[in-house]
This record gives structure tokens, sequence and C-alpha cells, in this order.
């Protein structure tokens, strides 16, 4: 069962690596250059944290709880971002740019960023770089390269065998989902009233920001908003399991994945809202 998991990402990664349009990648990476890239690194990186951090002195949250949301909170671009993008009818190959630009400053900003936030509490934290480029690269660099060579190199056994890898790969998620709530039942018992607000909160913040400091346009920072919300669930249970050996932030983990989920699902109706309501007006 273990093994179930990576594979149903592998196989997900692999079907939108056959999606992508490279040239659409990175003529949306070269718009985030200069100033806008400052604004997104504040924006994915460190206002999270800070929110965090706040909410750590001014909620009731226990240390595994605040633990839990700091780790959630510096690790965006969850593998599937660009899949779940565009579920939602937002811009895939947007999100395709956004989840390589976050891959690739991960190795160096989550190191930084817990490094410097565990000096506050007169603690030494330091998480190798190249243990996390690893990481990184395994679940999506790797996957999303095989599905653009499938694409690039036998386009016509690509289009053929794309959709089976989808289905099984959903199928497999679904599974290993219910499977994982199953499993973590306890976890999910351990949830608190005030850790339901702090992962509604966070969610909320990491969406905003995006309008609030990258200012790219409606259609980028809408596309953008959705990506940021979505943080890399399964490498903050990594951070907390194999690095930190914090097995009481895995609740706050689990809580926020859930919390997350309803509140991209929220803001995905009120953005096609909107789009109807500016379609009619025309």
């Amino acid at each position: 069962m273990k093994l179930l998991l990576p594979i149903a990402v592998f196989l997900l990664m692999v079907s939108i690596g056959m999606s992508l349009q490279p040239s659409e990648v990175v003529r949306h990476w070269r718009r985030l250059m200069g100033w806008p890239w400052v604004r997104l690194v504040l924006a994915t990186f460190i206002v999270p944290p800070l929110v965090v951090l706040l909410m750590e002195r001014t909620l009731p949250l226990d240390r595994g709880e605040a633990v839990g949301l700091f780790l959630l909170s510096v690790v965006p671009g969850a593998p599937l971002t660009s899949r779940t993008a565009a579920k939602r009818g937002f811009d895939m190959q947007l999100a395709a740019s956004y989840q390589v630009w976050g891959a690739v400053l991960m190795p160096l900003m989550i190191p930084l960023v817990v490094y410097s936030v565990a000096k506050l509490y007169s603690k030494n934290v330091w998480i190798p770089p190249r243990l996390l480029f690893a990481q990184i690269a395994e679940n999506q660099f790797l996957p999303l390269l095989i599905g653009l060579g499938l694409m690039y190199y036998a386009t016509r056994l690509a289009r053929k065998i794309q959709p089976t890898i989808t289905v099984v790969g959903n199928t497999l998620l679904l599974v290993m989902i219910v499977a994982a709530l199953w499993k973590m039942r306890a976890a999910l018992a351990a949830i608190t009233p005030w850790l339901v607000v702090a992962a509604i909160v966070l969610a909320l913040a990491s969406v905003l920001a995006i309008p609030v400091l990258l200012r790219a346009g409606a259609e980028t920072d809408k596309t953008l908003a959705l990506c940021n919300a979505n943080r890399h669930v399964g490498l903050a249970l990594l951070l907390a399991g194999d690095f930190l050996q914090a097995r009481n932030a895995i609740p706050a983990i689990i809580c926020y994945a859930l919390v997350a989920l309803v509140v991209m699902l929220v803001y995905a109706r009120v953005v096609r809202r909107e789009q109807k309501q500016l379609a009619t007006s025309n």
C-alpha cells in the first residue's frame, strides 16, 4: 500500500507532462522575472510563515499544531498543482510554470526560512538542500520530463495511453486518500476547532497574498492564488517525520489538506461566478 501513492502521483505527473507546452511554460516563467519575481517570492515563501508565526502568538495552538502549519507554510507547489488548476478551469500552463519555479527555489528557501525561524526560538535546525532537491526531482521533475519526452518522441503512443494513465492515476490516488484518512483517523480526532480556524486563515492568506503583492493581472493573479493555497502536504509530512521528528505536527498537516481543498473549491466557484457575470455584462 505504501507504494500506491507514489505510483499514483508519478502517473498523474507523467500525464501532466504530456499536456504541457514547454514554450508556454517558459513564456509564463519569463514574465515573472524582475520585481514580479521578488513579490512572488514574498507571497509564496515569506508571507505564509509570517502568518503562522502571528497565529502561534495569538491563537491557542499547541506546539505540534504550530509546527505542522509552519511546515506547510514553507512548502508551496504540491506535485499536482497543475492538475488541480486545470480541473478548476484555471491556466494549466501558468500553474505548471509556477510549480517549476517553486520547485527550483524550494531547496534554497526552505532551509533558510526554517533556520531563521528556529533561531527565534534559540534552536538550530538545518535541512540539507541536496536532500530536498533529490525529493523534488524524483517526484516532480522526473515524471514531468518523461511525459514531455513521450509526447515529443512518441506522440501517437502518448496520446493513446494518456487517458489510461490519467484514469489509473486518479483511481489509485482516490484509493490512497480514503485509506490514508482511515489509517489516520486517530490524528483526525485530535483536530481542534482552533486548528481548523488557523488552517482556514493560512489558506486564505496564501490566496490573498498573490493579488495583494504580485499584481500581475487578473488572470495571472487568480491562477497563482489558487496554486499558492495548494501547499505541498507530502513534503511537509516528510519534514515533520524524517527531519524534525515532530509526529505531533501530523494532525495539523492533515487538517490543512482537508481545509485547503474546501477553500480552493470555494475560491474556484467564486472566480467562475465573477467570470460569468463579466461575460454577461459584456
